[in-house]
């Protein structure tokens, strides 16, 4: 079924969607599939900007050509060259042999890399600042490297004020018939999923980011199409808000996230009386998470969100829980700041993960932990614990509520 639709004068959808993907990447885990963005722009040269990925060459190919009717493309812009916007760019170079390739010099350089093709004379490379007149339409480039790949550029269609953003502003999620986020129930459905690809995503890159934010700041954006997800025309200054917040990694409300690593079910016990605790203290936005059953993207995701976070490992082969061991090399790969940190270890003879934790933890900038002392559970909790543990869950508390 063709999927496209006219979002703007002369301005096409002909993206697609992937409704079976279960990995994207293959390791984020995808419930409801996955969109690949692309737009069509007619005008005296006509535009496509990016293609997509392979698994949906069928109903993207198709789209293109129904917008065509016959005509040929003549600029194809290319804002990232990773597969999943550049696996078709062969087959449109080859039902457009004289379409010209509009990237930056190191896109270029990465479609060498990964593809098969024959680029001599048959691209523009593109610097900051640099523009493209379509004809009654005109771009604007803007360099966005490491946003979250080195080659990546935006461009921002002057006469209607689109800004055609890359990854940026993408999310998680395949498109069910609505294109725009005010035609969906955004707030309430989709914003977990933009928080939750940009901090596994694109989340490391919080500086480069930042930087791409700021070259934008004096321009006026009516429309925001991105890679992935929704298109936007409502909801920008909403975005723009949540992504300056996630880029200088501050917390958007006061919180908990309580992640566990638990063999036995004891170590469960603990989070769940420090749960119970601080439910009991007033504490209202807590996130309980089992780190074996609970795919790592989701507590990434709520780490962005809350202000505080409470680690609690059993200790295997002297090392931390595998599963909380993996949560760990995630939250220093995004580089998390300003977050407060609560560690409780459990172990029967030989308890480790604290110090393992707490060496982890060190990589980051400007974070703290809340308990100076080791919290050691010896295989499980006695009731002689509980009142430190209450102490500690008052501590986690009293930041929260302050």
């Amino acid at each position: 079924m063709l999927k496209t639709r006219e979002i703007l004068k002369d301005v096409y959808y002909v993206g697609a969607s992937d409704h079976r993907l279960k990995l994207f990447e293959n390791r984020h885990l995808i419930t409801h599939g996955m969109a690949y963005n692309s737009y069509l722009v007619i005008d005296e040269k006509i535009a496509l900007f990016d293609t997509a990925d392979k698994s949906v060459r069928v109903p993207f190919l198709d789209n293109v050509n129904h917008v065509l009717q016959g005509r040929k493309i003549d600029y194809l812009i290319l804002h990232h060259a990773e597969p999943d916007h550049a696996d078709l760019i062969d087959e449109i170079m080859q039902m457009n042999p004289n379409l010209i390739l509009v990237a930056t010099k190191i896109a270029i350089t990465y479609l060498k890399q990964f593809y098969d093709l024959d680029l001599e004379g048959k691209t523009i490379e593109v610097k900051e600042g640099d523009t493209l007149s379509l004809g009654k339409k005109t771009l604007k480039f803007f360099m966005a490297p490491m946003v979250h790949w080195p080659e990546v550029m935006v461009s921002y269609e002057m006469s209607e004020k689109i800004l055609f953003s890359a990854d940026a502003f993408g999310s998680f999620g395949g498109l069910e018939g609505n294109l725009f986020s005010d035609e969906l129930d955004y707030e309430e459905k989709w914003v977990n999923e933009t928080r939750r690809y940009y901090s596994n995503i694109v989340g490391k890159y919080g500086l480069q980011t930042l930087s791409l934010l700021n070259k934008l700041q004096n321009v006026e954006i009516k429309y925001l199409f991105s890679l992935h997800g929704p298109l936007h025309r409502t909801n920008i200054s909403f975005l723009i808000d949540k992504y300056k917040k996630w880029a200088t990694y501050t917390p958007e409300e006061k919180g908990v996230v309580i992640a566990y690593g638990s063999i036995y079910g004891n170590t469960e016990e603990v989070a769940n009386i420090l749960a119970g605790y601080l439910g009991d203290l007033g504490v209202k936005n807590i996130s309980l998470y089992d780190t074996s059953i609970t795919h790592v993207s989701y507590i990434i995701r709520d780490i962005f969100r809350f202000s505080h976070v409470a680690l609690l490992s059993a200790t295997y082969n002297l090392r931390v829980f595998p599963p909380m061991e993996a949560l760990l090399n995630d939250i220093t790969a995004t580089g998390i700041k300003n977050r407060t940190f609560a560690i409780i270890e459990n172990g029967s003879w030989s308890p480790t993960a604290d110090t393992l934790i707490r060496a982890q933890l060190a990589k980051l900038q400007n974070t703290t932990i809340l308990n100076s002392e080791k919290f050691t559970i010896k295989s499980r909790i006695n009731e002689e614990q509980r009142p430190a543990l209450y102490e500690l869950a008052k501590k986690i508390a009293e930041g929260i509520n302050s």
